[in-house]
């Protein structure tokens, strides 16, 4: 199969003489979805939307991940939606991983394809529609906004990886790097949504254990992760959720490079309950 940048191949139905055994698991730390399980069955039609299916990947869960939402969207040509989110307080951020669509957003069209990434502010109104000859396939990220007295709201952002340096890890001779759609030193922003890329052999080389809640969807290649107390060997179009303080490390496997699609909540004071 072609190695691609993005995995898109979502849907369909495993066959009648596969196993049911699976890396499917879901534990009080983390959860892998694995691509397999990603099928027909288990999408949903949105309201406001036309000629479209989510797989709905995540959500808030009391005691689990409780930040955000996060959906992968296929819409086909000429469908989509003027009304996309119903909640006010939701911003959203969008990346795209096949086909092409437009979204419209402060009197503006912005062209979206295969890479291009979109945020933007909760409270704001924009539609978006599926364009060209083959569906438009997206991540769509939906958190509510932390709102801070006396900073300044965030601006909407509409860019494409291309136009992202990788940005480095110290002493890692650029083997694991991130593409940061968002400066990391903006704290008006409340979340981020960046690429982490790392060369075949380059490893986390620690266990990262840390407040932030995390989705990250393999785009290419494979690696073994540890999850808490488990290694897992995930591929393109595996997803892992990661609760706040859940151990994390990895191993990229190569032959070629592993990326993911990270979110991860930012910036902001915890609440006191």
């Amino acid at each position: 199969m072609e190695n691609k940048r993005y995995y898109s191949d979502f849907g369909g139905l495993p066959g009648q003489t596969e196993l049911l055994s699976s890396k499917a698991t879901f534990t009080t730390a983390y959860a892998v979805i694995p691509k397999r399980v990603m099928s027909d069955i288990v999408t949903s039609v949105l309201p406001h939307w036309t000629d479209t299916r989510a797989w709905i990947i995540s959500r808030p869960m009391t005691g689990f991940s409780e930040t955000f939402a996060q959906y992968v969207m296929e819409v086909l040509p000429g469908g989509g939606s003027q009304k996309p989110e119903p909640d006010g307080r939701a911003q959203a951020a969008i990346f795209v991983v096949d086909g092409e669509m437009t979204i419209e957003h402060d009197g503006q069209q912005h062209a979206m394809r295969a890479g291009s990434f979109a945020y933007i502010p909760a409270g704001h109104a924009w539609t978006i529609k599926g364009i060209g000859s083959v569906p438009a396939k997206f991540h769509w990220v939906r958190k509510v906004f932390d709102v801070v007295e006396g900073l300044e709201l965030p601006p909407a952002i509409f860019t494409h990886e291309d136009e992202h340096e990788l940005s480095a890890m110290p002493e890692t001779d650029g083997k694991w790097a991130t593409t940061r759609f968002i400066d990391p030193a903006d704290a008006r922003y409340d979340m981020h949504l960046n690429i982490v890329t790392f060369e075949p052999g380059a490893t986390i080389p620690f266990m990262e254990t840390h407040v932030m809640e995390h989705g990250l969807f393999v785009l290419e290649g494979k690696a073994v992760y540890r999850l808490n107390n488990d290694w897992v060997e995930v591929e393109a179009g595996d997803f892992m959720w990661l609760r706040a303080f859940c151990p994390q490390a990895c191993y990229a496997g190569g032959p070629g490079r592993f990326r993911y699609l990270l979110y991860k909540d930012v910036n902001r004071h915890v609440k006191l309950w």
